[in-house]
């Protein structure tokens, strides 16, 4: 294990405050370390102007949005393949409900589907089924592709099929899943919204001027459709809830238990994105699969490195800027970079 030394939380936490105060983000949480240490948490800034001069914590709940993928769908489809619920490289309408007829996306396999390489339309816009006769996983695999399979484009309604899969295998809803799944893995604030409005809760983006902020529900159209619970989007986490389940990973990678295999696997690049950067399953992989991490678009990330057992968790509500969305470049460019140094 490699510890974070004083500098790099030094650098975190002028970073961090870097992207506050160029208007990126109200404010953010870092939690950070390895499994021989305890968390370093830090934390700027405030949640937000709804909520005062109080400042986050790793307990402030944020819309961890397309981090959703990785904490919730991801883990799951892993058990279902190790239970044997599931095939990597069978057409994905195998493990749904079934329906007669001709679904060219329905013939994209959960591998194509969990690294992005399925072909599927990229355009999620599930507002254009709104009264259709027939059940979303069968509306969604009967449409046409845009390309064919193996190319790398970051898809969101893969992972929405993939959630209605993970439903029809065990027969419960996605959040009790998830519950389940992140209860044991000690993330005890972690849950599908929405959640009340309070000063625990980061807020998100204003739509229109004048209106109030979206708070408590999903800032992603297409998961507020579903109810909030999907599996592309729609789930609430913590900066230490997340650390949390960083330590669950590295701790399954390093012992080797299912979840750990499924991660080993999930490292092996599946398609490259850019230079030094490729596809895994589901997850980015960096440093030749030392790395992996994952974003989510209403400011979020999480790293693990297997290799040295570290992790990185950031927890910011930067859609709350709008465009400034983006200039928390910085703060993600140094957290990757810090993993893959060390």
């Amino acid at each position: 294990m490699t510890p974070f030394t004083t500098d790099d939380l030094a650098r975190f936490t002028d970073t961090l405050n870097g992207v506050i105060t160029d208007g990126a983000t109200p404010g953010g949480v870092i939690v950070c370390g390895t499994l021989d240490e305890e968390p370093h948490v830090l934390t700027a800034g405030v949640i937000s102007e709804e909520t005062g001069p109080l400042p986050p914590n790793g307990r402030t709940l944020y819309d961890i949005a397309s981090l959703t993928k990785v904490v919730a769908t991801w883990p799951l489809i892993g058990s279902a393949l190790s239970d044997g619920l599931l095939e990597l490289d069978a057409p994905v309408r195998e493990a749904l409900p079934p329906f007669a007829g001709e679904a060219p996306s329905g013939e994209a396999t959960v591998r194509q589907l969990l690294s992005h390489t399925s072909g599927l339309r990229a355009s999620t816009r599930l507002d254009h089924y709104r009264g259709a006769d027939a059940p979303l996983h069968e509306l969604l695999c009967r449409e046409p592709v845009d390309r064919a399979p193996g190319t790398h484009q970051y898809i969101n309604r893969g992972y929405i099929l993939l959630g209605l899969v993970l439903t029809h295998l065990r027969g419960r809803p996605l959040d009790v899943l998830t519950h389940d799944l992140w209860r044991a893995a000690g993330m005890d604030d972690t849950l599908y919204g929405p959640v009340g409005r309070g000063p625990r809760v980061a807020p998100t983006e204003q739509r229109i001027p004048g209106t109030p902020r979206i708070w408590g529900a999903a800032h992603d159209d297409n998961a507020a459709l579903l109810g909030g619970i999907a599996g592309h989007a729609g789930a609430f986490s913590t900066a230490a809830d997340l650390a949390a389940y960083a330590r669950r990973l590295l701790r399954g990678h390093r012992d080797g238990d299912p979840l750990g295999q499924w991660l080993r696997t999930s490292l092996v690049p599946q398609v490259p994105m850019e230079p030094g950067l490729g596809r895994g399953l589901g997850w980015i992989v960096a440093a030749d699969g030392a790395v992996a991490y994952h974003h989510g678009w209403t400011g979020t990330s999480l790293y693990v490195a297997p290799a040295n057992g570290r992790y990185i968790a950031v927890a910011t509500n930067a859609v709350y800027c709008g465009a400034a969305r983006t200039r928390i470049a910085p703060l993600r460019e140094l957290a990757l970079k810090t993993l893959c140094t060390s």
